[in-house]
């Protein structure tokens, strides 16, 4: 085991129709209280865990665009974006420790850990304040493109989404590679055509 600053590494944002991937990078010099997966927290929790997480360590933010995921695909999206938060960290840390099976390529050593969000303390508070970070992007283009719901469902397919999807179209913040919006897309260039 090599000495010195250790990073966990979490991502928010795969699974959802619209809006970026959200990575963050968390070096902890103390370990706040509370930690847990993100998923698991209420939004107030998270918040407030998030502010506590910021204090306690270095923590460095990465994305990647609705138009990156489209044109790589969601995983390398992911991947990039968490190698873009681990390279913004103020320090250069000695290890990073990624949550789930797949590593960003970075010239440190890497090590997955699969449900490391539920036991590794950097990688939950990473994952937390990826998730914050994301909730309020996603509340910001809801203000933007009101009529979807992003406040609500930050962009993952619920029926209320896919609903307003049909109704609406796709907006710019819509991944196009994903079936759903794709489907969509298609009805919509069918009826055109008519």
């Amino acid at each position: 085991m090599s000495g010195g600053p250790i990073a966990g590494v979490d991502e928010v944002g795969r699974g959802p129709l619209a809006g970026p991937v959200v990575a963050c990078a968390v070096v902890l010099r103390e370990i706040p209280g509370g930690l847990a997966d993100s998923k698991t927290l209420t939004a107030p929790r998270r918040e407030a865990l998030a502010a506590r997480i910021v204090r306690a360590g270095w923590v460095a933010l990465g994305a990647a665009s609705v138009r990156e995921i489209d044109r790589l695909d969601i995983l390398r999206a992911s991947l990039l974006a968490m190698r873009r938060a681990v390279l913004r960290l103020p320090l250069r840390p000695a290890r990073v420790l990624v949550d789930g099976r797949h590593a960003p390529e970075l010239d440190l050593p890497v090590e997955c850990i699969v449900r490391g969000d539920a036991r590794v303390p950097a990688i939950a508070a990473a994952s937390i304040v990826a998730k914050v970070l994301r909730d309020r992007l996603m509340a910001k283009l809801a203000a933007r493109h009101p009529g979807y719901g992003f406040e609500r469902h930050a962009g993952y397919p619920t029926a209320m989404h896919r609903e307003a999807l049909h109704r609406f179209g796709p907006c710019p913040h819509h991944r196009r590679s994903f079936g759903p919006v794709r489907a969509v897309l298609a009805e919509n260039s069918e009826a055109a055509i008519q």
